[in-house]
């Protein structure tokens, strides 16, 4: 069974909240909320935009089935999917802004990646190592040439 948190909410409220959240993130691609609120709408969102990208009538109802709005559904089957189609997946980004006056709730933004006006520049995707050539376990390798002291045969007279 997979860790979510209540957020001191009872299910309807806490799920209302968050659909509400999530619509409005794929609205405006970057809203303010609590740290703990933001992870939740992170995990909802990265959904999303995951059923966005598969691109079925199956996905469309499930998506539509949470998402307020069909500028909203609309939206992540269309310019969503198509900006994220060479992503494997994090398709958003939590930063920690303030702590709020009145509670001392720490703040942070979420917001999609690679779109205009960031906060934050995404890294560069890291280039993928060379492939080595697989090591073939009946040959010595250079270390135990190196420290290993070389065989001495040893003959009948020896003994």
């Amino acid at each position: 069974m997979t860790k979510f948190r209540k957020l001191g909410r009872p299910t309807g409220h806490r799920m209302s909240m968050l659909r509400t959240m999530v619509s409005q993130l794929v609205k405006h691609e970057r809203i303010e909320t609590t740290v703990a609120k933001a992870k939740e709408v992170r995990r909802l969102a990265d959904n999303m935009v995951q059923l966005g990208k598969e691109g079925s009538v199956c996905a469309a109802r499930r998506a539509a089935s949470f998402v307020r709005g069909d500028d909203v559904v609309h939206k992540l089957f269309t310019e969503l999917a198509y900006r994220y189609k060479d992503r494997a997946g994090g398709y958003t980004r939590l930063l920690r802004t303030r702590i709020r006056v009145g509670d001392a709730a720490p703040m942070a933004y979420i917001e999609f990646i690679d779109r205009d006006n960031e906060l934050r520049q995404s890294k560069p995707p890291t280039p993928q190592p060379p492939q080595r050539a697989a090591l073939d376990p009946w040959t010595r390798s250079r270390l135990t040439r190196q420290f290993a002291p070389p065989k001495v045969e040893k003959s009948d007279s020896d003994l």
